[in-house]
């Protein structure tokens, strides 16, 4: 009997390696492609929800800042190097606010809030891998936006820091954030 091959681990040195064309992710030493060029309703939902975000954050004074992919989060766990770090993520938002994390490459470490929105080609990915990897490195509140079913699940990190029961919405209610207690705002208002 042979045994099963052992399959590669890539980490962050392979992947600053790829051309710069070469849409991936890092997870758990594997890479996985990214959507190459996403819907009109994809970007419409990252843009305004992050300017709705932005302006909030503004507003109130706070001190936290918002990307929009491609934005690095590298998530590396305890021990490893950043160079050994098999885990690199590009959330569609994501909302730091230890400005400590924040460096020339991206956001070294679990951002406060990361909104993904799904693309049919990695529907998986969002609502399986990285649910899991945003749990076990600490991400706050994480919400999954499905254009296709016109829902949202939310994520709250509990005290025992794992994600709960999601709460979920359809894209006419009113979403309240964790994060941040006033911010407040529906999908269907992103979208007119």
């Amino acid at each position: 009997m042979s045994l099963p091959k052992r399959r590669y681990i890539f980490t962050y040195i392979d992947y600053l390696k790829l051309d710069s064309n070469e849409r991936v992710e890092l997870i758990d030493g594997q890479f996985f492609a990214m959507s190459p060029a996403p819907s009109r309703v994809h970007q419409k939902i990252v843009t305004e929800g992050a300017r709705i975000i932005g302006n909030f954050l503004a507003e109130k004074g706070l001190n936290c800042e918002v990307y929009v992919a491609p934005f690095d989060v590298r998530l590396m766990d305890e021990g490893e190097s950043e160079d050994s770090c098999k885990n690199v993520v590009q959330p569609d938002i994501s909302v730091v606010c230890d400005k400590n994390k924040l460096d020339d490459k991206g956001c070294k470490g679990a951002p406060d809030f990361i909104i993904e929105v799904v693309s049919p080609s990695n529907a998986s990915i969002d609502y399986v891998k990285k649910l899991y990897l945003y749990e076990k490195f600490g991400v706050k509140e994480y919400w999954i936006v499905n254009p296709d079913s016109k829902n949202v699940l939310v994520y709250i990190l509990n005290d025992e820091e794992q994600y709960g029961e999601p709460q979920k919405y359809k894209f006419n209610e009113q979403i309240n954030c964790n994060v941040f207690k006033d911010l407040r705002f529906s999908i269907e208002e992103i979208l007119q």
